[in-house]
């Protein structure tokens, strides 16, 4: 219990989408809130996107209007549809899922956004 598993990254041409998929096994990813985070070499990592337990979702400023993030309880899994990529939503992108103290982290998944 606890590890996260994602999955669903890949190349795709500026103006495409993706899905990633994250995976918490558990009879409690219900209480957890869940999202990603993404890296460049070089720079910190950067928070994406994230969910709530009650649903309340929050994105960073440079993907509004472009990703949403959901999540499906009864699934143990939470996604995040990407659309209208760009060059810069080149990165390594790693899922999470927080309760308090415990916060743990997918192993990432890496997306690249031809021009």
């Amino acid at each position: 219990q606890g590890q996260l598993v994602e999955s669903g990254g890949g190349l795709v041409q500026s103006g495409g989408s993706l899905r990633l998929s994250c995976a918490r096994p558990g009879s409690t990813f219900r209480t957890y809130a869940m999202g990603w985070y993404r890296q460049t070499p070089g720079k910190q990592r950067e928070l994406v996107a994230a969910i709530n337990p009650d649903g309340s979702t929050n994105y960073a400023d440079f993907v509004k209007g472009r990703f949403i993030i959901s999540r499906d309880n009864a699934k143990n899994m939470a996604y995040l549809q990407m659309s209208s990529l760009k060059p810069e939503d080149t990165a390594v992108y790693f899922c999470y899922s927080n309760w308090g103290r415990d916060l743990t982290w997918g192993q990432g998944t890496q997306v690249t956004v031809s021009s």
